[in-house]
C-alpha cells in the first residue's frame, strides 16, 4: 500500500447468524479504531470521544452524530438525537441495516480505511441512515416531520431521497453527491450506487412511478433511470446511461438511451456486481462491446 496509508482491521468476517452479535462485533471494532485514532492524532481526541467513545452502543453514537450533523438553529440537535435514538431503539431492522451498510462500505470501497471512518465521514452512509428514520416517520403518518428531515438531509449531504422510498440492507452510496431517489422507488439488498444517480419519474403523473432496483445491482456514476421500470437482480447500469425500459436480471445496460449488452455464448455472467463493484466485468472477454 502507499506509504503513510493506515489500514486498520482486516475486512470483516462473514455475517453471523445473530444480528445482535454482529452489531456488537462491529461496535467493538469501531471503538478500538477510535481509540487508535485518538492516540495517533490528539487533535481528534475530543471529537472521537464525543462522537464514539462516550457512547455505549452504535445506535447512540449514530444518533448523536446525525443529530449534530443535521441540526439547525430551529431544528435542535437534542430533538434530533431523541428522534433518532427512539426510532433506532424501537426497530431492530434499522439497527441491523446500519450494520449491514457499514459492512458494505468497508468491504466494497478500497478508500474506506475503517468502520469508524465510514460512521463519521461517509455522507452516503449517514444520509442512508437518516433516510431510514424519515421513511419510518413517513409510514407512521408523521409526514411533515419526515419531509423536514428529508430537506435537512438534502441540504447537508447533497443526497435527496424521498421519505416514501424503500431501501434494503447493505446499501452503498459511494461518494453520494447528487443522488436523487423518488417517492415510489424501491432499492433491494446489497445494491451499490455511485454519485449523481437519479431514480426518477418521467413526468407529473402520480402513483407508482419510480424504478424498482433488484438485489445486487450496480449503478454507475451519472446514470439516470426513469419511470416504473424494473432493474433485475444482479444487473449492471453503466456510468452515464439513461434507462427507460426494464433490464433483465444479470444483464448490462449502457448508453443513452441505454441498450443491453449481450454476453458471448458460454460466458458466465457475474451474479452480484453490487458487491464486487466491478464496472467492466472484463467486458472485452465476454462481449463485442468496446469501451
Amino acid at each position: 500500500m502507499p506509504g503513510g496509508e493506515t489500514r486498520y482491521s482486516s475486512p470483516p468476517p462473514p455475517h453471523t447468524a445473530d444480528s445482535d452479535e454482529e452489531a456488537s462485533w462491529v461496535w467493538s471494532e469501531i471503538k478500538a479504531e477510535a481509540r487508535r485514532d485518538a492516540e495517533s492524532e490528539p487533535a481528534l481526541a475530543s471529537y472521537l470521544y464525543s462522537t464514539i467513545l462516550s457512547h455505549s452502543t452504535l445506535d447512540r453514537s449514530l444518533s448523536f452524530h446525525l443529530g449534530n450533523k443535521l441540526c439547525s438553529s430551529t431544528l435542535l440537535s437534542t430533538l434530533l438525537y431523541d428522534l433518532f435514538l427512539n426510532t433506532f431503539s424501537d426497530d431492530p431492522y434499522l439497527r441491523s441495516a446500519a450494520v449491514a451498510d457499514l459492512r458494505a462500505a468497508r468491504a466494497r470501497d478500497p478508500a474506506c480505511l475503517s468502520f469508524s471512518h465510514c460512521l463519521l465521514n461517509y455522507k452516503g452512509f449517514l444520509a442512508c441512515q437518516a433516510h431510514r428514520v424519515s421513511h419510518k416517520l413517513w409510514t407512521q403518518a408523521r409526514r411533515p416531520l419526515a419531509l423536514a428531515l428529508q430537506s435537512r438531509i438534502s441540504d447537508v449531504f447533497a443526497v435527496d431521497i424521498h421519505p416514501g422510498a424503500k431501501l434494503g440492507k447493505g446499501i452503498l452510496f459511494d461518494h453520494a453527491t447528487g443522488v436523487v431517489v423518488g417517492e415510489t422507488a424501491v432499492i433491494g439488498n446489497n445494491v451499490s450506487i455511485l454519485h449523481h444517480v437519479t431514480l426518477g419519474g418521467t413526468g407529473k403523473a402520480g402513483g407508482d412511478r419510480h424504478p424498482k432496483i433488484g438485489d445486487g445491482v450496480l449503478i454507475g456514476a451519472g446514470a439516470t433511470i426513469l419511470g416504473n421500470v424494473k432493474i433485475g437482480a444482479g444487473a449492471k447500469i453503466g456510468a452515464g446511461s439513461v434507462v427507460l425500459i426494464n433490464v433483465p436480471p444479470r444483464a448490462t445496460a449502457v448508453g443513452n438511451p441505454a441498450r443491453l449488452v449481450e454476453e458471448k455464448e458460454g460466458t458466465k455472467v457475474e451474479e452480484c456486481p453490487g458487491m464486487s463493484m466491478d464496472h467492466t466485468s472484463f467486458i472485452s472477454e465476454w462481449s463485442d462491446y468496446t469501451i
